[in-house]
């Protein structure tokens, strides 16, 4: 284990992290910023689903199944939310 770690500490840093022209960035920041959008959408639609899919399986009993749906949405939903921070770290 200690070799390991000796090794990885060692790697030399040959890829220096710079930002790309302003150009790039203006256009990038824009796509992104609309994927974002359409994936919050897509959040709250699942979101609205699932609570439909709830009401709707009450009456025939299957309210736990459709708990653990909206579980899942709301895990994408924070995953997704997160997403800046989740890279920010990954750097």
């Amino acid at each position: 284990m200690m070799l390991l770690h000796h090794l990885v500490t060692e790697l030399p840093n040959s890829l220096p992290l710079e930002a790309p022209p302003v150009e790039v960035t203006k256009g990038l920041n824009k796509v992104l910023g609309w994927v974002k959008w359409i994936a919050y959408l897509i959040c709250a639609l699942g979101i609205i689903i699932a609570g439909g899919m709830m009401a709707i399986g009450q009456r025939r009993g299957e309210g736990g199944e459709h708990a653990a749906r909206l579980g899942w949405v709301l895990a994408a939903c924070i995953v997704i939310g997160a997403a800046t921070a989740l890279v920010d770290a990954l750097k």
